[in-house]
């Protein structure tokens, strides 16, 4: 049978799936290898260094530089607390004497006579590593984080912005080709990872925000909306860093596409379960792809779980998704995979494929411009 490759989206209603949970530094592990945790439950732990903060003390004593460090009354080393006096000028015959408090929590790193500054370090800051996904932990890494394994339904979309977030599944649109708008979203989606069908408008984000919901799934965004909520415009090949109140994702692209109807009918049927969404996109080298997951119980125990990946495999019956015009965003499947390349439209060769749509037409197109769906 006809083969060929394509890079492609996971659409999936069960398949064993593993992530590594890692700290930024070294710091503590707190799980141990067959414990089962909970998506929120931490799993490592460390502390990062304050920020520097440098404080002019002889401009607030009015000295010279090279007087500043005879004149403090901690060294460095110490720790001050915000608005503790820390140097204090001589005066005139003990009189008129100038304090300099410490604008902030923190250590003193070093007093400088060249500069007549003092260096304070802030407080340090906690960092936690949370297990993301319910399941069980097959590894631990030292000082690290774990490796954590569980049988989920997976899917990934085009675009998303925002990190991790949390939440049961409610549906907003009953049709994938409904256009996700603010009076969709209700007070009750408080906390819950809302699905719309189509096009997600930037009042409908605005409203999820004001409501509280944790993520908002749709089919696809119009940029000037994209930019309206942001802000901005996004000119970047990596998200996932926005703090903007809330975790959004795209399944199809940007336009006014409708949700594939796999996809929709998927999460409509984990209705009220909880659900794990990652916004993060990265598009350049080492492609990430926003997600949204639910466990379905202990992978590793349950039978017909472990699946064969084919890497990207297309063949006859494969559904894909076509990501050019003129038939940008429409899902089929696979009918024929030609040898020889084909002559485009454009007066150009290119090895093609050909595609039966939802509807039942059928059309050809290069293979470089449709995307795997893997089941």
């Amino acid at each position: 049978m006809a083969k060929a490759y394509t890079p492609g989206l996971k659409v999936t209603a069960r398949t064993l799936h593993r992530v590594r949970r890692s700290l930024p530094v070294a710091g503590e592990v707190t799980v141990r290898v067959g414990d089962r945790v909970e998506a929120t439950q931490v799993v490592a732990r460390t502390y990062t260094d304050g920020e520097i903060m440098p404080v002019n003390l002889a401009n607030l004593l009015g000295v010279p530089a090279g007087d500043v460090p005879a004149l403090m009354l901690k060294r460095a080393g110490d720790e001050v607390r915000a608005g503790e006096t820390v140097a204090r000028s001589r005066g005139i015959f003990g009189m008129m004497r100038k304090d300099a408090v410490s604008p902030s929590g923190g250590t003193i790193e070093s007093i400088s006579e060249a500069t007549g500054q003092m260096i304070l370090r802030g407080p340090q800051q906690p960092v936690e590593v949370l297990a993301y996904m319910p399941g069980r932990v097959i590894d631990v890494l030292p000082r690290e984080g774990a490796l954590i394994e569980n049988e989920v339904m997976l899917v990934q979309g085009i675009f998303g912005i925002g990190g991790e977030a949390f939440g049961p599944i409610r549906m907003a649109c009953d049709r994938p080709d409904m256009r996700l708008e603010a009076s969709m979203i209700t007070t009750e989606m408080r906390g819950a990872v809302v699905v719309g069908g189509a096009r997600m408008t930037a009042d409908a984000i605005r409203r999820a925000k004001e409501v509280g919901a944790s993520a908002v799934i749709s089919g696809g965004i119009d940029d000037q909306d994209l930019r309206d909520f942001l802000g901005y415009d996004l000119g970047v090949a990596i998200t996932g860093s926005e703090r903007v109140g809330l975790t959004f994702i795209i399944t199809e692209g940007f336009g006014d596409i409708a949700m594939a109807t796999r996809t929709h009918d998927l999460l409509a049927s984990h209705v009220g379960q909880e659900a794990s969404v990652n916004g993060s996109t990265q598009i350049r080298a080492g492609v990430l792809r926003p997600e949204i997951m639910v466990a379905l119980g202990d992978g590793a125990e349950r039978a017909g779980a472990h699946r064969v990946e084919t890497g990207g495999e297309l063949s006859i019956g494969t559904a894909v998704r076509v990501i050019r015009d003129p038939h940008f965003g429409r899902i089929g499947a696979v009918t024929a995979l030609p040898h020889e390349p084909a002559v485009l439209g454009s007066g150009s060769k290119a090895r093609v494929l050909e595609v039966r749509l939802e509807g039942g037409e059928s059309v050809v197109v290069p293979r470089a411009n449709v995307e795997l769906i893997e089941e």
